[in-house]
């Protein structure tokens, strides 16, 4: 019976192997069971959505994507970081079917600050369900022929490698790279993290004290919770992981960077002792530089995401109160629209706007996007209590990552207590949560965040401006004269321009251009009914329309001597796109 088992063993072994081999030298051979809704087929790029990339591996996707679909993914470094790394953006569109540059676009982007790492993972799960999606589903084929996508997956790259191989907590490191001397005694990150057990996860140091104030929490032995008003304490804390390295009296005041690189950027500027991580100036970094240069390049892009953690929170700007002024009835109208929509599709989420429920924010890249280049802008704060229990209600959030950490981590998520010779301190105990836990989602909590604010960042992209001829018409007046007219409808949430671009003149108007025919004037039409007109005397034959609302139609006609057949009506925006037709009498 035994042998008999061991050849039914090796034959079944067998069979797998060779179809394991025929799966990889054919990928379009169907994986057997049935896929599940929502999900890429037979995937060409496989790829696993429950963990943390690292930036080689992050070049690797895109290398991976762009070998898979040459014809929907490229991608390209933008420029260098501090440190000398590549920022690179994926381009996720139809190249086939139309010029991208003039596709209306949507930026998504990551991990402005390191620690923050799921950004980087979403962005690049937008890019990868994008492409494996694009012979699936035709809502993906449709939105890819009409719209673009550029995705940068990280635009820290130096201190998102630092931030998972070197000692780090859950709030560090935050900043880029850039050295500064933090404590003003003349040398540069001296007094580092100092990670006493090598584990990679800077805790908490406690030590026993008879006048503390904390004890440990006796249904959760790594946690610790503050005596109650009379009640003695038994621990004293001390902060994070480190001894004094240079003798200062100080622990960990020194570390690398402590500025803010969503600080750095233009609009509403404030110097470092108004806005604290500000640095020099507007500009001062080369990732930001990079970013703003990309924008500066791609007049074309409409709409932009930013991915941060934490909180579980749809922004929109404005950053500071100061700049509320320049958020028109118009745009918030266009941002509610968007952010509730998002509220449904990212349950525990809430749209709200940054100085107003959340804390002020001067020099923010939410509003160089949108005040600045007139991008209607949301930044997504990813990661909230509400995911570990599905309970609006939940209690303190320590208490509740405590209780999921028991129920399904089983204690994977802390540092148990252990003690340790401190060279200043004495005898100490470390512990508590690792770095990866509590801001960053667990890993089975990745995917679903990733795919629901990827589908948010699909609508967001869907509503840009999408341009279509509803009608023209050609009347004789006599004379050789004819009166060309056309209306050209927006079919979409977001306007070509938006409120505080149009009063601004960010971005050039509309054109709508007609030619191959004498034209003699040219007039937008203000009432249509009423035959009320404005006529335009620069260049009759390219009316300017500042720009062409949400789910609204402009109406354009000119005065023309010689039969217009066949003559092309051209309607040329920068973030609606490029549409003709043909007059035919």
């Amino acid at each position: 019976m035994k042998i008999k088992h061991i050849i039914l063993a090796l034959f079944l072994c067998t069979q797998m192997s060779t179809s394991l081999l025929a799966q990889k030298e054919n990928k379009d051979i169907d994986i057997p069971g049935l896929r599940a809704i929502g999900t890429p087929a037979n995937p060409k790029v496989p790829m696993n959505w429950n963990r943390y990339h690292d930036n080689k591996q992050i070049e690797q996707f895109c290398k991976d994507l762009q070998k898979a679909y040459p014809n929907l993914v490229k991608y390209e470094s933008i420029g260098k970081s501090y440190e000398g790394r590549d920022i690179f953006v994926l381009t996720v569109s139809d190249f086939k079917d139309g010029n991208t540059d003039r596709k209306p676009g949507l930026w998504i982007d990551g991990n402005i600050h390191a620690n923050e790492l799921q950004g980087s993972e979403i962005a690049m799960y937008t890019a990868w369900y994008l492409a494996e999606n694009y012979h699936q589903v035709d809502f993906i084929k449709e939105l890819l022929r009409d719209k673009v996508f550029y995705i940068a997956p990280t635009i820290n790259p130096d201190s998102r490698d630092y931030f998972i191989y070197e000692p780090n907590t859950m709030h560090s490191s935050r900043t880029g790279r850039r050295p500064f001397d933090n404590d003003g005694d003349g040398l540069v990150a001296e007094d580092l993290y100092d990670d006493l057990d090598g584990d990679g996860h800077i805790v908490t140091m406690r030590r026993k004290s008879k006048t503390g104030r904390y004890k440990v929490d006796p249904e959760n032995p790594n946690r610790m919770v503050l005596a109650k008003p009379g009640e003695v304490g038994e621990y004293e804390l001390l902060g994070y992981e480190g001894i004094d390295n240079d003798g200062d009296g100080l622990v960990n005041e020194d570390i690398t960077g402590t500025y803010d690189p969503n600080r750095d950027w233009g609009w509403n500027w404030q110097p470092n002792y108004v806005q604290n991580g500000a640095l020099y100036y507007p500009g001062t970094l080369p990732e930001t530089m990079a970013v703003k240069n990309f924008f500066f390049k791609h007049t074309n892009i409409a709409g932009a995401q930013s991915y941060h953690n934490y909180g579980g929170m749809i922004l929109r700007g404005p950053g500071a109160a100061d700049d509320e002024r320049y958020y028109s009835r118009k745009d918030v109208q266009v941002y509610d629209a968007l952010g509730r929509t998002g509220e449904k599709m990212l349950p525990g989420y809430n749209y709200i706007v940054i100085h107003k429920d959340l804390y002020t924010v001067f020099g923010g890249e939410i509003d160089f996007f949108a005040l600045g280049r007139g991008v209607y802008t949301f930044s997504n704060e990813l990661m909230t209590t509400f995911k570990l229990f599905n309970n609006k209600e939940a209690g303190s959030g320590q208490n509740e990552y405590y209780d999921f950490d028991k129920l399904l981590l089983f204690g994977d998520a802390y540092v148990p207590w252990k003690e340790y010779d401190h060279p200043q301190f004495g005898k100490i105990e470390i512990g508590g949560a690792k770095k990866n836990y509590t801001r960053n989602h667990p890993g089975f909590l990745l995917q679903e965040d990733a795919h629901r604010n990827t589908a948010f960042t699909i609508f967001h992209a869907y509503h840009t401006p999408k341009l279509e001829f509803t009608d023209v018409k050609v009347k004789s007046l006599g004379s050789n004269l004819y009166e060309v007219k056309a209306s050209v409808w927006n079919t979409r949430i977001i306007p070509t321009h938006s409120d505080h671009d149009v009063r601004n003149k960010i971005n050039r108007p509309n054109y709508i251009t007609l030619k191959g025919v004498d034209v003699i004037t040219g007039m937008r039409v203000l009432n249509d009914d009423f035959n009320v007109t404005e006529e335009q005397k620069y260049k009759p034959e390219q009316i300017e329309v500042p720009s062409i609302e949400g789910m609204t139609e402009v109406k354009v006609k000119w005065i023309v001597k010689g039969n217009p057949n066949k003559a092309k009506i051209i309607v040329d925006s920068e973030k609606g796109g490029v549409i003709e037709t043909e007059v035919k009498i």
